[in-house]
Formats: C-alpha cells, structure tokens, sequence
C-alpha cells in the first residue's frame, strides 16, 4: 500500500496526530540499518568528538566543538525528517533518539560545568530534570503506562541544545536565556507527565 502524500506541517514534525508508526511497537523488530539510524549512529560518534575536542582547550569553548555539536543537534531534526520521507521508522530509532538527546544535552553540560560556561546552578538545574525524568519512565514501564511524549517536552529540546551550543562558543548571555526557555519548557512538561500518569493510575483503580 503506499503511504499518503507529507503534507509540510507532518514532515516538518508539527502535525503528529494519528497513532504512532506500527515499527515503533514494543514487538516490533529492531530494524538497525535504517537512514534515520545511520543518521543516529552519526550523531552518536560526534559525541566522544565533543568532549575531546572541548576538553583539550583551555576555556571549553572553540570552533571545532561547536561545529561538531551543532550537527550533532541538527541531527536530532534530521532522523525524524528522513524517518517520515522514507517511511523507515523502526523500534531501534524510536528509542535511540531520546537517549541520543539526552547525552548529547549531557555531554554540553558537563563542559559547562567544568569550564563554568553556564552558570552552575542552571546546569545543576537540568541535569536534576533528567534524572527526575529517568526516574519516572522507569516507574511508568514497571506500572505499564506510556509516557506520551507532550508539545513542551518536545519543544524544551530545540533552545536547551541550542543554548548549550551557544555557551560552547562562548556567547554566554543569550545561551544562558536560551536554557532558561527550554528548562521551563521541560519543567511544564515534567508536571504534565506527573498529572496524566495520576490520572491514568486512578482510572485504574476505578
């Protein structure tokens, strides 16, 4: 059967409604050599790339890391665009790309951190935010409720990587703003996820 027409809003990832792709089911098939994954597994390799290239600088901050860290970002568009052209969604995609973002978004913090890139409070910020939501999807796999991803949480990614690429190429002010945005955008999405899993445990009972 062949897939319908991408209207720009789908392929540009803002039109998400209908249920997610039959490939990215817990039973689905892994499905590794995708384009979306290769696309993944690029992004995946820029990592320890960033961190040598940043590490062995003296301030943390310079072209080459940035470069690597802005594709690395860019990357996280690019997969989902590919995945919806080519129709390769898979279960190893739909798992590998949050993961990729969270290391990645790691990956920047603990640069700045250790170079006071950011202020430390706002990285201490983010990284509590993370593990707070580490913690929750693994207490709503053991309840078995899905973690929808929400609007906020999908948004918070955009400025948060952005801000941290900023403060990598030593332009503190406006990346410290840009996290500002994308922490609050998460902490939304954080309460929102806390309210829907509460809703979904008393109907439950009910």
């Amino acid at each position: 059967m062949p897939r319908p027409a991408l209207s720009a809003r789908r392929l540009l990832g803002f039109d998400r409604s209908g249920p997610p792709p039959p490939q990215t089911a817990p039973d689905a098939p892994w499905r590794p050599w995708t384009i979306p994954n290769a696309i993944g597994y690029a992004r995946a390799a820029l990592i320890p790339a960033i961190l040598i290239l940043a590490y062995s600088s003296r301030s943390g901050t310079g072209a080459a890391a940035g470069i690597c860290y802005f594709f690395a970002g860019a990357g996280d568009y690019a997969d989902g665009i590919a995945a919806r052209v080519t129709g390769q969604y898979s279960r190893l995609g739909a798992l590998l790309d949050p993961v990729l973002d969270r290391v990645l978004a790691l990956t920047g913090l603990a640069i700045c951190w250790s170079y006071e890139l950011l202020p430390r409070w706002l990285v201490a910020v983010v990284v509590a935010r993370e593990v707070a939501m580490l913690l929750l999807g693994q207490a709503w796999v053991r309840r078995g409720l899905a973690l929808v991803i929400n609007w906020p949480g999908r948004i918070a990614v955009g400025p948060t990587l952005f801000g941290i690429w900023l403060a990598l190429l030593g332009v503190r002010a406006v990346a410290e703003g840009f996290v500002c945005f994308g922490i609050a955008l998460a902490i939304v999405a954080t309460v929102c996820y806390v309210r829907n899993g509460l809703l979904e445990l008393r109907r439950e009972r009910r």
